[in-house]
């Protein structure tokens, strides 16, 4: 149980947390200081290093969190707030997919071939998944720490 549970807890950690460093701390700072060769160079070699944690972590996460659900007694002895983490989570990965096999091809095609315009367009893209896939990871953040305690998730508001 600790094993798991560690490990959940961790692996989604570094993928929220890496998105946010990314997002809120890297970006801004890449975009003031670079031209769009460099900056496109530059995050071409973050995404192809941060993208290896990210599959880890979603195939760590998914497993953990499907034997933790099992633990518990299964999908239909977990509250509300578990369901909605599993949802958003499901949805966090079909973005992150999409992003790797879509976006993020395309962007890194796009700097090998120098072409900074298109490569600036993609990046665009995968910047929007980005903020999304943050804002939900920061949302089952928030139902992990507060759904087991508030009163809407464990009253008879939801059935």
């Amino acid at each position: 149980m600790p094993l798991m549970l560690g490990s959940h807890l961790i692996f989604s950690l570094i993928w929220v947390g890496g998105m946010f460093f990314a997002y809120m701390a890297l970006r801004p700072a890449a975009a003031k200081l670079l031209e769009p060769e460099w900056r496109q160079t530059l995050w071409l070699g973050v995404f192809s290093r941060f993208f290896f944690w990210v599959w880890l972590s979603i195939g760590l996460i998914l497993l953990s969190g499907l034997w933790l659900i099992r633990h518990y007694g299964g999908m239909g002895e977990v509250k509300i707030h578990v369901h909605i983490m599993f949802t958003l989570g499901l949805v966090m990965m079909v973005l992150f997919l999409h992003l790797f096999f879509s976006p993020y091809r395309k962007f890194k095609q796009s700097v090998l071939a120098k072409n900074w315009a298109l490569g600036g367009k993609y990046l665009n893209q995968i910047r929007w998944i980005i903020a999304t896939n943050l804002t939900l990871g920061l949302l089952i953040i928030l139902m992990t720490v507060f759904g087991k305690y508030s009163a809407i998730f464990t009253s008879n508001f939801w059935v």
